[in-house]
């Protein structure tokens, strides 16, 4: 070690300077020493990538010394490898990065100029004079004391240093487009301008499955570096011509196998497009150029016969640089390695798409005028792939009622949206058919034991057994809502004065805790008075490993309580969201419904309690005729109504118990009709004979209605009917 290294006064910048005599080999050296000391005659090798071309040993070491402005006060670039990168004291070190690089290398060499905590062995890219990239390995250094500011190291890599790095980086996203990227900026160090090209059906995530070239549609997914490029070049989300795709796909299917192919010179690549309106789309710039054209290359199916190519990658550098044979044979293997990370990125994508369209599906729709919901699903990322076994859902029941859901599966991925999505549909279709909210749950209760046993699922990722669901379903003319809860958060009611409260009913285990004592769940039935705002949510919401989860909820009903009668509900739902689960990533998916009441105005409705005897039916009609005509229902759709009641009321007397209950509800040009009684018995039409003088009435019922239906309600049943008013 020499004096100057070994000095305890010596600065990181010196100690590095120092070594620099040893470390650069003496061709580079004496390059060096001819730049700095003669008048300039000695040629300088053009920059040659990582490593440089004469070059053995590749790995060169260079320093730059920043002050605290981050301005450079002295530097050592002289080896060949940094030919191109322009260094002067005074000149900020951010004129050296690529502007995008900017902001974040910045704020890497202010976090260890304020900590004093060296930023050791990162890749970044240095910008060459004439437009072209260095990738090189840094390192951020404080400054040795009496001096102040910083000392950055910089290795240009050896290119199979790079390349595993590269190959390790680029697996790290499932994000297709992201993991293009990361390729091309890998395969820059082997050129001036790198692009990735993806078959369109990868970039869409299907599978690709045939590979005639006159099928091949190729969509640029990569480029770097990211600059204006001319009119007309292709750039990222553009399409290739189809005549530049056949030309790619059969440029590396030679003999029916991929290949990597070179085409050494402009002239040779302009006869192989052979038209202009190909070249401006494929050389980008009208300098001198060559191209390497690597196809990405996975392993088919089985029973698929040969690989399957995904795409074509392409690097671009001066003709005066050749593509040796060895790095032919890296850029291949680079291509190869991160190949695999493409498919995977596909796949990921198809299982995202399809995921995420079951979940949109699930999500509730535009509300009725005597409801208004508003949603908001945030899934955690990255490891859930943006899904997850949250739902919430909203729907028209009959009778002018809305059910409201909200559950939660445990667990993240395609398995727990799978179960997500099968509960979900198997409670609209329950509650549609009219069993009330705790029936509903107690057959959602039997399903998760079908559907899954907790070691399976938890291996997988989720379990459906623990799943956790909220059934409400809102009544507009009583002004009531019934809910029932399986082990599921309680929702918050705010009402129209602005007070709020949760409304829990009695506890219950989550569905399919088999370790339970089995009791039926709850119903509990409360007012909504029109302007109330129902809440119900998820976990992740109010989740804080901080605090209890009752000091989540109590910030959750403080800040709902701010929801004005008037703010839009679905930016009131972002609002809330955003104070609530702010945080990035997220711990938990977030799931949040917002109903806003309405109600269904009371002359629009007309119910009446009667008792059941022989003449009801009449009563009923005389009661709802003078309803029907001030709603200005007439002629054959009055007279379908009143037929209509009568039969309902008829069978609700000679089948079921009294009281019987008459609800007509008008809903724009839709009448409901609905008459209930306390019977449990289902009622079906039934064939009668020819001459029976009765049981025809359901046949009337199902002719002159558009659909007619059975529920249960806590103290019997009650048949509804619609007609056209």
């Amino acid at each position: 070690m020499n004096a100057t290294s070994s000095s305890s006064s010596a600065s990181p910048f010196d100690m590095v300077s120092g070594a620099l005599a040893d470390y650069i080999p003496r061709a580079g050296a004496a390059a060096a020493a001819g730049r700095a000391g003669s008048s300039g005659e000695d040629d300088v090798p053009p920059p040659t990538g990582i490593g440089g071309e004469s070059d053995d040993r590749e790995q060169i070491l260079g320093a730059v010394n920043l002050d605290r402005d981050l301005r450079i006060t002295s530097c050592n670039l002289d080896a060949a490898p940094f030919a191109g990168v322009t260094v002067a004291p005074g000149d900020a070190f951010a004129d050296l990065l690529p502007p995008g690089d900017v902001p974040t290398v910045t704020r890497r060499l202010q976090r260890v100029l304020d900590t004093g905590e060296a930023h050791v062995a990162r890749v970044q890219r240095l910008r060459r004079s004439d437009g072209t990239e260095l990738v090189v390995s840094m390192s951020i250094l404080p400054a040795a004391t009496p001096q102040e500011g910083l000392t950055v190291s910089l290795i240009a890599m050896a290119k199979r240093l790079h390349l595993y790095a590269s190959a390790a980086a680029i697996g790290t996203s499932l994000d297709i487009g992201e993991t293009a990227q990361s390729l091309a900026q890998s395969l820059l160090a082997w050129g001036d301008v790198a692009a990735v090209d993806l078959d369109y059906a990868v970039w869409t995530g299907e599978a690709v499955t045939e590979q005639a070239q006159d099928r091949i549609r190729l969509r640029r997914a990569a480029l770097v570096p990211d600059r204006a490029w001319p009119e007309g070049y292709l750039t990222p989300g553009d399409n290739l011509p189809q005549e530049a795709s056949r030309l790619l796909a059969g440029a590396v299917m030679r003999d029916d196998v991929p290949q990597a192919i070179v085409v050494r010179d402009r002239e040779a690549i302009e006869r192989a497009l052979g038209e202009p309106r190909l070249v401006r789309a494929l050389v980008p710039g009208d300098q001198p150029v060559s191209v390497a054209c690597i196809p990405l290359i996975v392993e088919g199916p089985q029973g698929t016969p040969g690989p399957i190519v995904l795409g074509v990658t392409e690097v671009w550098r001066r003709p005066e640089r050749p593509f040796r044979d060895g790095e032919l044979l890296d850029l291949q293997e680079l291509v190869a390695k991160t190949a695999r990370h493409v498919d995977l990125a596909r796949q990921h994508q198809r299982e995202h798409a399809q995921v995420l369209a079951l979940q949109r599906r699930l999500l509730p729709r535009v509300g009725s005028e005597t409801i208004e919901v508003a949603s908001v699903y945030e899934p955690t990322t990255p490891d859930s792939a943006g899904v997850g076994g949250d739902w919430v859902n909203s729907f028209p029941l009959p009778g002018d009622r809305t059910a409201l859901v909200v559950g939660d599966v445990v667990g993240h991925g395609l398995g727990a949206a799978a179960a997500m999505g099968q509960l979900s549909m198997e409670a609209r279709a329950l509650l549609s058919a009219g069993l009330g909210p705790g029936e509903v749950l107690e057959r959602l209760d039997e399903t998760v034991t079908l559907l899954d046993d907790t070691d399976a699922g938890l291996a997988a990722g989720y379990s459906a057994l623990g799943s956790t669901c909220c059934i409400a379903v809102y009544d507009p003319v009583d002004h009531r809502v019934v809910m029932s809860n399986a082990g599921h958060l309680p929702p918050v009611l705010v009402h129209p004065d602005g007070s709020a409260k949760t409304v829990a009913a009695q506890p219950h285990p989550a569905l399919g805790a088999e370790f339970a004592v089995r009791e039926p769940f709850d119903v509990h039935d409360f007012a909504a008075p029109p302007g109330s705002l129902l809440v119900l949510y998820t976990d992740g919401l109010v989740e804080d490993p901080s605090a209890s989860i009752d000091d989540g909820i109590g910030r959750l009903t403080d800040v709902v309580r701010e929801v004005h009668p008037w703010d839009d509900l679905q930016q009131a739902a972002r609002r809330v969201v955003a104070r609530l689960a702010p945080q990035e990533p997220l711990r938990d998916d977030v799931t949040l419904l917002l109903a806003r009441m309405a109600g269904r105005r009371g002359r629009d409705t007309a119910t009446w309690h009667l008792p059941a005897h022989d003449d009801t039916a009449a009563r009923a009609r005389a009661l709802a005729s003078p309803v029907l005509r001030r709603w200005h229902i007439g002629g054959q759709h009055r007279d379908s109504a009143l037929l209509v009641i009568s039969e309902l009321v008829t069978n609700a007397v000679r089948f079921g118990t009294g009281p019987v209950t008459v609800r007509l509800v008008r809903a724009g040009s839709r009448l409901s009709c609905e008459v209930g009684d306390t019977g449990n018995g289902r009622p079906r039409p039934r064939r009668g004979e020819p001459l029976d003088d009765r049981g025809r009435g359901l046949h009337v019922v199902h002719k002159l209605t558009t659909r007619w239906g059975v529920r249960w309600t806590e103290t019997g049943k009650a048949v509804w009917a619609e007609l056209e008013a």
